[in-house]
């Protein structure tokens, strides 16, 4: 409101919610999978790519190595780092730098060998796989040792697998959770990197299953269940509770915790108004009518519903930090709905913040439904009773 036009702002908003796979940050970073095309390199961090995004989609790339004259045998060799950070780029020893939350997973050697970083295992296996002549081109010939990359991750896996033209190692990564991203980017060891060229998989069947080498990360399991099964999201909007058919005054109570990753605001549960056939948010014929976010933000379809959010930061708010802080911890939520025709009002009090929403529902719809989702939080105890 002092600088940038609210309405702007809470659709760049949304927009980036959309953008799990970071095509906007890439395309304003002026990134593409041929950005960079050679690196020198006296040592691993001297000099790296930017990082290519995995996704559920194989991301390939092609390089070729030259080792650096007079460098130790079986040393001089491309390396494959993989990280998370806020610009998508290396950055060694800035793990504690909040303006860029460096943090990096692994580095994988060309030869097979990996250095654990932040991984809770590893498992290399090699094959005579011929991962890299359907990757040259015609008649082509290249000074140095040609490589071929795919790396592609799902959930809190990732497998690479990187091959020349003897043998492929494939290379599996269990996460630390399913909430980061993953970059890999190309670094080395007295070595120059050239001809690199990638392209990213559209089709993800492509992809094959990661084997799970690791349990499951869970922050669901064991909790209390209530009137539906608990959920654990991971990203933004990635799974939601079932929905509750909208009675004419009834409260909703659930117990929500922010994940151990989560570090904004807005990483907190949200609640969702909509309708669809079955009554869930992933139901044919979906449209959300309002997405209130317990901070108090909400994102809205001007469209089809009028909405007004009323948020008040009581006198026990002690600030956004600590608010993040206590929801990471955990707390119990209760919001209360009530309907009168096609307007739908919302109130709720967490942590001093107070937000009352009125919903004004402007398509012919019989029922309404409400449902629990978020960005990196677990939902459980979710329960429903209809006030007297």
């Amino acid at each position: 409101g002092t600088q940038f036009d609210p309405g702007f702002v809470k659709i760049m908003i949304h927009m980036i919610d959309l953008d799990i796979e970071y095509r906007m940050k890439e395309a304003a970073a002026g990134q593409s999978d041929s950005s960079v095309t050679g690196i020198r390199c006296d040592s691993l961090y001297h000099e790296c790519t930017p990082g290519y995004t995995l996704t559920e989609n194989v991301t390939r790339i092609r390089l070729c190595s030259q080792p650096d004259e007079g460098a130790p045998a079986g040393d001089s060799l491309p390396v494959l780092v993989l990280f998370d950070s806020l610009d998508g780029s290396v950055h060694p020893g800035e793990e504690e730098n909040r303006n860029i939350l460096y943090y990096e997973y692994a580095q994988i050697r060309f030869d097979g060998q990996v250095v654990e970083k932040n991984v809770r295992k590893s498992e290399v296996s090699v094959s005579e796989e011929d991962i890299l002549t359907d990757r040259l081109r015609p008649g082509e010939t290249e000074p140095g040792q040609r490589y071929a990359v795919e790396a592609f991750r799902k959930g809190d896996h990732v497998l690479v697998r990187i091959g020349d033209e003897k043998q492929t190692f494939r290379i599996i990564l269990a996460l630390p959770d399913s909430s980061r991203f993953v970059y890999a980017a190309l670094g080395g060891n007295c070595c120059f990197i050239h001809n690199i060229s990638s392209e990213k998989m559209e089709d993800s069947d492509v992809a094959e299953d990661i084997p799970r080498i690791a349990e499951e990360v869970s922050y669901i399991s064991g909790c209390p269940e209530g009137d539906v099964p608990n959920v654990q999201i991971d990203s933004w909007c990635a799974a939601s509770t079932d929905g509750f058919r909208i009675q004419e005054d009834m409260t909703l109570a659930f117990h929500s915790m922010s994940l151990p990753s989560a570090r904004l605001v807005w990483h907190c549960a949200y609640i969702s108004i909509f309708s669809s056939e079955n009554g869930r948010r992933d139901g044919e014929g979906f449209r959300e009518y309002l997405l209130l976010r317990l901070n108090g933000e909400d994102w809205t379809s001007d469209e089809h519903a009028k909405n007004s959010v009323e948020v008040v930061q009581k006198e026990d708010f002690a600030g956004w930090n600590i608010w993040k802080d206590r929801n990471r911890e955990g707390i119990d939520c209760a919001v209360r709905i009530r309907k009168q025709k096609n307007r739908i009002t919302i109130d709720t009090e967490n942590l001093g913040i107070a937000i009352k929403s009125e919903t004004t529902i402007l398509d012919d719809v019989k029922d309404i439904y409400v449902a629990v989702t978020g960005d990196q939080c677990a939902v459980t105890n979710v329960r429903v009773a209809a006030n007297d």
